[in-house]
């Protein structure tokens, strides 16, 4: 049984809403808000994040999770509701070599594979018409919709015996990821934030700073760029919301890289303009 609402292949852009409450414990807005889902003209499926306050980080992991600081994200954004698929990868891509399972999440990507599929994927025609220009999140953005408005380790709190109904990990997953979408989403309806693949976020790694940081992108240069939420090897404390991992970006094996594809959201005025709804085919 899959948690995510199914939305038919389109060759248009589609708005729809998605209600969603927005309130929780470490959100700084706690008036209930609308996500707007978009699916591209891939059949990619998007929610638009609004912009907030959360406190990033944690005293709970590793050196690397601290300090604790609070981060504003002054501006909202897109980010798929799932992790992309093989046969999303290929769609863009074109035929890739070792690829047999299309309807998994896709894994062993360094960060270039994963951060050119973006580049062609803002190439496509209709991606063009409406504006959308596609790119990594980055990690303050990933954390920022991973925990939904909570401080907790997870999501869904603090119990680690509950890693198993939202994530697909070393104690359910087999060898391999799975289709996304199985698993219970977090409360603003993202699936597999936890667990599944491992997933690229845009910037270099860097030490967290000991005040509050607004839309933090990293440093401009670096080594190592920066995994997310955990895969379908890893533990529970690796599938917490705070933990972070580092990789080359240029290497990709089979315990690195799967993603998720983020877009810069138009203002809200605009929205609409941007983003046609059903109605207006």
């Amino acid at each position: 049984m899959s948690w995510l609402y199914s939305t038919p292949l389109r060759k248009s852009t589609v708005l729809f809403p998605i209600f969603l409450l927005l309130a929780g414990c470490g959100s700084a807005d706690k008036n209930p808000k609308v996500l707007e889902g978009v699916t591209n003209s891939i059949g990619m499926s998007f929610l638009v994040v609004p912009p907030g306050k959360f406190r990033m980080g944690s005293n709970r992991g590793g050196e690397n999770e601290r300090p604790v600081h609070e981060v504003t994200i002054s501006r909202a954004y897109g980010l798929g509701v799932t992790e992309v698929t093989e046969q999303q990868y290929t769609t863009v891509m074109g035929k890739t070599p070792g690829l047999e399972k299309p309807a998994n999440a896709i894994n062993s990507l360094s960060w270039s594979q994963a951060n050119e599929f973006c580049q062609r994927l803002s190439e496509l025609p209709e991606e063009k018409a409406a504006g959308r220009v596609y790119r990594l999140p980055t990690e303050a953005e990933w954390e920022y919709a991973c925990r939904a408005g909570t401080d907790t380790a997870y999501s869904f709190g603090d119990d680690p015996t509950l890693v198993t109904q939202h994530a697909w990990y070393s104690r359910n997953g087999g060898q391999d990821t799975h289709p996304p979408g199985q698993k219970i989403p977090n409360p603003w309806g993202f699936s597999d934030m936890y667990g599944n693949a491992w997933e690229w976020c845009q910037n270099w790694s860097y030490e967290y700073p000991e005040g509050s940081a607004t839309d933090p992108a990293g440093p401009t240069t670096g080594k190592t760029r920066v995994l997310r939420g955990g895969g379908f090897f890893h533990r529970e404390p690796d599938c917490r919301s705070a933990s972070r991992f580092t990789e080359d970006p240029n290497s990709p094996t089979k315990f690195t890289g799967g993603f998720r594809v983020a877009f810069t959201a138009p203002c809200a005025s605009c929205l609409n303009a941007a983003f046609p709804t059903a109605a207006s085919h």
